[in-house]
């Protein structure tokens, strides 16, 4: 089980109509807010995919002009995903060919930016894992 807490921003002016909206939503627990437009919410899943699909349900709520992650907490997976790292080759067959690597080829997986990027690399990371099971 992970837990997450996200910072949410919106205008001052829209923070009730948000707050009603997170309340209401079923992808997160509302905690509390200020007058300035940052409401402190959590979402729980059973791995990052999981909440990165929670995450993208509050960042569609009406007048949302920001959810980012601020702290995790991961009981299992964590152990599960260094696991599937100490044991399998951690450099890239790509990047082991120093003379012919094609940099054009390798993808970057970690900017928090482009959540897209994140997605396909949980899924490509519990994909391995259940490879190596």
């Amino acid at each position: 089980m992970n837990i997450s807490s996200i910072v949410v921003q919106t205008l001052p002016e829209h923070v009730e109509k948000v707050v009603e909206d997170l309340k209401n939503c079923e992808a997160c627990d509302y905690h509390l807010h200020d007058e300035k437009g940052r409401i402190i919410i959590t979402i729980e899943g059973d791995g990052v995919s999981q909440e990165l699909e929670k995450l993208r349900v509050i960042e569609a709520i009406p007048h949302v002009i920001a959810a980012d992650m601020q702290m995790a907490y991961s009981e299992d997976e964590l152990d599960e995903h260094m696991e599937v790292i100490n044991n399998r080759n951690v450099v890239p067959k790509i990047l082991q060919d120093t003379q012919n690597a094609d940099v054009d080829k390798v993808v970057y997986n970690g900017d928090l930016k482009k959540r897209e990027d994140m997605v396909a690399f949980a899924k490509e990371f519990d994909a391995a894992k259940e490879r190596e099971q």
